[in-house]
């Protein structure tokens, strides 16, 4: 009777668990909770910014195809732009058009590296919330079922009653390590390779780009709507 009495005064809803767990257990907890919520925080922001790229390489492709039409440079298209600009300042009038086609190429390619790094940011925290995750979720379980032990030690009574509450704590610490690896690991193996999907799409894009603004000005102008670059002049 009295084994079904401890039972009873233990509250196995969530709440309950974390409220009654230890010490140490609540805060694994905690860090884990937090840990979980910036993963949602920095995945959502990813998914707003790679659709965003996405958008910015299909107005990049556009602005090299035939069809393009003469709109007005912004987001990558800009960015891109505007260091092929820079970069076609620093060479000679009389430069051979490979020349010139290797430089812009080189510098665009560098710019848009620069804009797929500021979106790796945050990416080594849910790695590293992936793979540490379940360690520290398993620390707690492993600190609660100790506490368990402990309590038959003091109680004298093996009875599952007993130890049933503090088992019931220490596995919910486990949960919640899995429930915060598992969809780091997903949302950072999905940005990862959609950033390299856009890596190649734009470094192919790029390629046809540098082509283009190094052609003569009647041509390049006619296909991309763009100005070409030459040389010792920026527009």
């Amino acid at each position: 009777m009295e084994q079904i009495t401890v039972a009873a005064g233990h509250d196995f809803s969530i709440y309950g668990m974390v409220m009654q767990a230890d010490p140490i257990v609540k805060t694994v907890m905690a860090l884990l909770v937090l840990a979980s919520v910036a993963c949602w925080a920095i995945s959502i922001e990813k998914a707003i910014r790679l659709a965003r790229l996405g958008r910015d390489l299909k107005r990049l492709e556009r602005t090299v195809s035939d069809e393009a039409t003469a709109e007005a440079p912004r987001g990558l298209v800009r960015t891109l732009l505007t260091a092929a600009h820079h970069e076609a300042d620093d060479g000679g009038r009389s430069e051979p058009r490979g020349e010139l086609r290797a430089r812009l190429e080189r510098a665009m390619r560098l710019s848009l590296k620069s804009e797929l790094q500021r979106l790796e940011v945050g990416l080594p925290f849910l790695a590293t919330v992936g793979s540490a995750a379940p360690f520290i979720g398993l620390f707690g379980t492993v600190w609660g079922i100790m506490n368990s032990f402990t309590s038959i030690a003091q109680q004298k009574d093996t009875s599952l009653a007993v130890v049933a509450p503090g088992i019931a704590e220490a596995l919910f610490a486990t949960a919640l390590g899995l429930a915060a690896a598992i969809p780091a690991v997903m949302a950072y193996n999905m940005i990862s390779v959609s950033l390299g999907r856009g890596a190649s799409r734009g470094n192919t894009t790029i390629t046809e780009l540098a082509k283009r603004l190094s052609r003569p000005q009647a041509e390049t102008f006619a296909r991309t709507g763009t100005e070409p670059l030459r040389a010792g002049k920026s527009h």
